[in-house]
């Protein structure tokens, strides 16, 4: 299997050839994008390494020449100034996976069996060429895209899921917080889709009464209730060719949810007081702050409805998991806020705060923060620009922990736990705060998905059926 690692710089680039070869591929080097097109048709490329940044063309227009001319190629980027959106692109665009430097030989050698496992397989189950080409973006980064701004390995990792799933026409299910950003995110699906040229619909589920929603998803006709006199197109019609955005979808009623399965199964809807259908095309994201499946035992959502909205679920992380991305996101807040010709600043101080605070609003109530105090600061932002709740939360955090030692009792050695009994409690208040969400569950303790499953089988903390 032949492999092309393409880098400019030296190091970087015998290492990465090092590695694979020691996996039994066959590499060849370039020090440039020009040289890596010259040699496009030199070999049977199986898989091209690529750095982003290089002296000419950069890692993006060797993704998308490789893809345009040889398409059963797997293209992994690589990159030391990895960004969010840049993995959102970079696996829109087609890119096998984005790779964050420095990244160690073993996440390598990973990369490399799966590529070489997939290499296999396609040898052995070649389908005919269907014709179809995967959508190049219409678009990079744009002003909704603000609150993907970061580089955060959580939101990276999420960034890839998206991008790979944009250019089908899978159902997807966002879960998250609230003000994690589901909504920017499902307009990321739609920009970098095949619908891009069409409309993107929101619906704010929980705003719309429960009976008036039927009315305002599917239309009505004249006559069909009261103050009906005219015919009325509803939003999923609407959004006929394109997506719609189905937010806080928990809150809709099991009886509307009944009708909703039925307009995504079938691709039909009918008009309330009509007994016509309408076909209608488009691609469905959903998003609740709640867990969805919880919800489902407790019968208050449709189980065959979580299953159809579940084919591609991605739950974003809140910000508290991805500080280092408070930061970038704060600046560019700030930058959105303020006049052209005026440069604002944050004081060490300010900072520090921001970087502390946990934010249980996300980045709606970062946003909110930075807005208020540019709204308040003359050039820099001081600590007493922001809410009070900020300025206070470390303070009081300190005081509780002195408060909670000063008043704890002497411990006699008899009464120390066990540290089973204390990893039991500890898995079992993370279990709690994300009401039995396992798989951030699993991203709070830090382990993968098995360590925890083996915990929650140790300690029996299974819920009863």
């Amino acid at each position: 299997m032949q492999v092309l690692v393409i880098d400019d710089e030296v190091q970087m680039r015998g290492f990465v050839s090092h590695v694979l070869k020691d996996e039994g591929w066959d590499v060849s080097e370039a020090a440039s994008a020009e040289q890596a097109f010259e040699m496009l048709r030199e070999g049977k490329w199986s898989a091209v390494f690529c750095d982003v940044i290089l002296g000419g063309a950069d890692g993006f227009s060797v993704l998308k020449r490789f893809k345009a001319e040889l398409p059963d190629t797997k293209v992994v980027l690589m990159t030391g100034q990895g960004t969010a959106l840049g993995a959102l692109d970079a696996t829109a665009f087609g890119a096998y996976d984005y790779l964050l430097k420095p990244f160690s030989i073993e996440s390598l050698i990973s990369l490399s069996s799966a590529l070489a496992q997939r290499q296999v397989k396609n040898e052995h189950q070649r389908l005919p060429k269907s014709g179809h080409e995967r959508l190049v973006p219409k678009t990079r980064a744009n002003g909704s895209d603000i609150d993907l701004v970061g580089r955060s390995g959580a939101l990276i990792e999420v960034m890839k899921q998206v991008g790979r799933v944009a250019a089908t026409n899978l159902p997807v299910l966002l879960t998250g917080e609230t003000g994690t950003g589901k909504e920017v995110v499902a307009a990321a699906l739609h920009q970098r889709g095949k619908r891009a040229q069409k409309p993107f619909v929101s619906v704010n589920c929980g705003t719309i009464p429960a009976d008036s929603i039927d009315s305002e998803l599917f239309g009505h006709v004249r006559g069909a209730f009261a103050g009906a006199d005219r015919d009325r197109r509803g939003l999923w019609e609407e959004a006929d060719g394109g997506t719609i955005f189905l937010d806080e979808i928990t809150e809709t009623t099991p009886a509307f949810q009944v009708k909703l399965l039925r307009a995504i199964q079938e691709g039909e809807i009918r008009r309330l007081g009509s007994d016509q259908t309408l076909k209608v095309d488009v691609r469905v994201v959903a998003a609740s702050n709640r867990n969805v499946e919880v919800e489902v035992k407790a019968g208050r959502f449709r189980e065959d409805l979580f299953y159809r909205l579940n084919t591609v679920p991605i739950i974003l992380p809140p910000l508290r998991e991805r500080r280092e991305d408070i930061l970038p996101l704060t600046k560019s807040f700030a930058e959105q806020a303020t006049p052209l010709n005026t440069h604002v600043t944050f004081s060490p101080e300010a900072l520090d705060l921001l970087v502390n605070y946990p934010w249980p609003g996300n980045i709606r109530e970062l946003e909110n923060a930075v807005v208020q105090a540019a709204a308040m600061s003359d050039g820099t932002i001081l600590p007493q620009a922001l809410p009070e709740r900020i300025r206070n939360y470390k303070a009081n955090a300190e005081t509780s922990i002195v408060e909670q030692t000063e008043a704890a009792p002497a411990t006699a050695v008899d009464d120390w736990t066990s540290l089973a009994h204390v990893e039991r409690s500890y898995v079992t208040r993370v279990l709690d705060h994300t009401e039995g969400n396992k798989q951030a569950a699993a991203r709070l303790l830090e382990v993968d998905r098995k360590t925890l499953e083996r915990l929650i089988k140790k300690h029996n903390l299974e819920p009863e059926a």
